[in-house]
């Protein structure tokens, strides 16, 4: 199975913390559309972005269940062990995708809403009611995302956060005029002002409809290895000599910036010895390194 387009794909309370041992009000929640910072975890810089193009293929866990006070997702949702959400590592929140577990061949949409997984080597990491609906074990499944354009977009305009508020909550600033050769002041000629779709008296929303728990059928991809990628070059020339040092293989990658030539170490038949692999490759400084399924 050939690997779909890639975007790379703080730590943001990626299951939460048990806060019910300290003082003050629990945070109210309060949905927005965020993108966020940078977030390191286990050896690895993250690098949110915004993107609405988006397959990759990884390895999948189960969130654990909530327990002790309920936590808020990174886009201030409260977080649901019985909802149709789940974490991933880079792209903008919320943001609806399509989940499809590789080994039974089944696929459910799901709406992304919090940062995670940390887990090295894992690239998504869904709540159980997602888990049940996919057939997903509690260890580790093969799963590829595809990101649903229309719907994120959606989101991404209608939020608090989002591009288009953002821009509509822009002050209000006078337009003046003055002549080049007249010595009286500048006069206002009108007012530039966006902020009629922003209504400052509405309520904040906290949730988002939740998804239904359907799936759909499909075929289980063939048998197919684990990978670990460990740099994406321009050069193939410079990819060769990256590989070698390594003794990786090259091949062939098509992302959103054209032609890339990818460096991996494998093929593992496991995910212990993909995951030994891949402790070996951050270890060595190579902290762009994950897994990959084809």
């Amino acid at each position: 199975m050939k690997k779909q387009l890639i975007l790379s794909g703080a730590c943001l309370l990626l299951f939460g913390c048990d806060t019910s041992h300290q003082s003050g009000p629990a945070p109210q929640p309060s949905l927005h559309y965020v993108v966020g910072s940078a977030w390191h975890a286990e050896n690895r810089w993250f690098y949110p972005r915004e993107t609405f193009s988006y397959a990759e293929t990884g390895l999948a866990v189960v969130q654990p269940k909530v327990k002790g006070a309920t936590p808020l997702t990174a886009d201030g949702e409260v977080r649901s062990d019985l909802t149709m959400t789940a974490a991933h590592q880079t792209l903008q929140l919320p943001a609806i995708v399509t989940v499809t577990n590789l080994e039974n061949g089944r696929q459910a949409v799901v709406r992304l809403n919090d940062r995670g997984p940390d887990q090295a080597g894992r690239l998504l990491a869904v709540t159980p009611r997602v888990a049940s609906v996919l057939g997903m074990g509690h260890e580790p499944v093969r799963v590829r995302i595809v990101e649903n354009e229309t719907a994120s977009r959606e989101l991404a305009d209608q939020l608090p956060g989002g591009p288009a508020l953002q821009i509509a909550a822009m002050p209000v600033k006078e337009v003046l005029q003055n002549t080049l050769d007249s010595s009286e002041a500048p006069h206002a000629v009108g007012a530039v002002s966006h902020t009629a779709a922003v209504n400052p008296e509405s309520r904040p929303l906290t949730s988002l409809p939740d998804l239904p728990a359907v799936w759909q059928e499909g075929t289980p991809a063939p048998a197919s290895d684990l990978w670990v990628e460990t740099a994406n070059f321009t050069s193939r020339y410079t990819a060769q000599r990256a590989a070698a040092g390594q003794g990786a293989l090259v091949v062939p990658t098509i992302t959103p910036q054209g032609q890339m030539w990818s460096v991996r170490l494998g093929p593992f038949s496991t995910i212990h010895e993909a995951d030994a692999a891949l402790r070996g490759s951050l270890a060595a400084g190579q902290t762009g390194s994950h897994i990959v399924v084809e």
